[in-house]
């Protein structure tokens, strides 16, 4: 505590620190709940930023100081109450700089702080109502940000490019580090033929038909502040922000939130495409994103639901490929089965596809 007390001094902080205890049980960054002595004062998370993850910080924050004053500036100017627990606030350092980061040379780490939601909570478990709230919010988070005006930059270069994913791919199969091409002759069967299909996103944008916009590019349920009773304050855990296709948001939700299985689930008789969590989360996107999407965007969103498991499938194939040096594995093919469990999954969406159509076309002419 002693050090992180001398990182929090770096800060504008309110109040007397009084604790500083680990908070969640996040897999990126290291995070702390500061608690102060005052009752005027504010409770604050303190975050070590995890910059072999995310390289540019400088890149990385800026992004993030961007989006949040943006979005408060929106709510202010709508008359909303209570912004400060509907949007994230970060505290800026005391030497003048304006930064809102910090760089501890004595140990390589940087640090962050913002202030900590009172009377908030987070969920885990994915629900019908849930997936609603989740595509309402991110959608709502989406729309806010048409018209930022700040240049944003990827936190995570070529995150959910799906040409540099399978060029990854035509690497690791060049390269054949370990002797395991011979074994995924199937797999990449599979992937080989949606490849010309599954990069339809970049080539769309370089014609001038799909815009690249604001996403948050990691719309997990738990990405989200709930108050006591059950309504979304704001959108959280804000890393990934960055200039995508709104393709980005929508699937990446529905490949882990509409799976009715684990992602590395090994029997694929379990794997299926979630319909009753499609329909919720996609009625809620619609009712909040619908004002801005265009029509070539609203007309993907069931490639952007095909799209998600098979990028996972080319990388967690690409991994196996090289030998394992990126995921964690807890067996010598846990690589490979993900890639299978990703590639049933895709199936199951592509069965789905004529239902979704009708569904999203349906909820468009109301």
């Amino acid at each position: 505590m002693e050090n992180q007390n001398k990182i929090i001094e770096k800060f504008d902080v309110k109040g007397t620190v009084e604790t500083v205890k680990p908070l969640g049980n996040g897999l990126i960054n290291d995070t702390f709940v500061v608690r102060t002595a005052e009752a005027d004062a504010p409770d604050y998370v303190l975050q070590r930023i995890n910059h072999h993850i995310f390289t540019d910080v400088d890149t990385l924050m800026d992004n993030i100081d961007a989006v949040t004053s943006h979005i408060r500036r929106k709510l202010e100017a709508a008359g909303e109450d209570d912004i400060d627990r509907k949007v994230l606030t970060f505290v800026k350092l005391k030497d003048g700089s304006g930064k809102n980061f910090y760089y501890d040379a004595d140990n390589d780490a940087y640090w962050r702080i913002m202030v900590f939601i009172p009377n908030a909570k987070t969920v885990e478990a994915v629900t019908p109502e849930s997936s609603r709230d989740c595509g309402r919010a991110f959608g709502h988070f989406q729309s806010m940000l048409v018209d930022i005006d700040r240049d944003l930059k990827e936190s995570i270069p070529d995150f959910h490019n799906m040409e540099f994913r399978l060029k990854q791919l035509n690497d690791a199969i060049a390269a054949d580090p370990v002797g395991r091409v011979k074994e995924v002759e199937e797999e990449l069967k599979e992937i080989n033929a949606r490849a010309e299909e599954m990069v339809k996103a970049e080539k769309l944008h370089r014609e001038g038909k799909l815009p690249k916009r604001i996403c948050h590019c990691d719309t997990k349920v738990n990405n989200m502040m709930f108050d006591a009773d059950g309504n979304v304050l704001c959108v959280i855990d804000l890393d990934t922000v960055m200039p995508s296709y709104i393709f980005s948001d929508y699937g990446d939700f529905l490949r882990t939130g509409a799976n009715n299985a684990a992602e590395d689930e090994a029997d694929l008789s379990k794997v299926s495409f979630n319909m009753d969590i499609f329909k919720a989360f996609t009625e809620g996107y619609l009712a909040s994103a619908g004002q801005f999407l265009l029509p070539v965007e609203v007309e993907n969103l069931p490639y952007a639901a095909a799209l998600f498991p098979y990028m996972q499938a080319v990388r967690f194939l690409t991994d196996y490929i090289n030998g394992d040096t990126y995921y964690k594995i807890k067996s010598p093919d846990h690589n490979l089965t993900r890639t299978r469990s990703q590639l049933a999954l895709l199936k199951s969406v592509e069965a789905n596809t004529p239902a979704m159509r009708e569904f999203i076309a349906e909820k468009m002419a109301k």
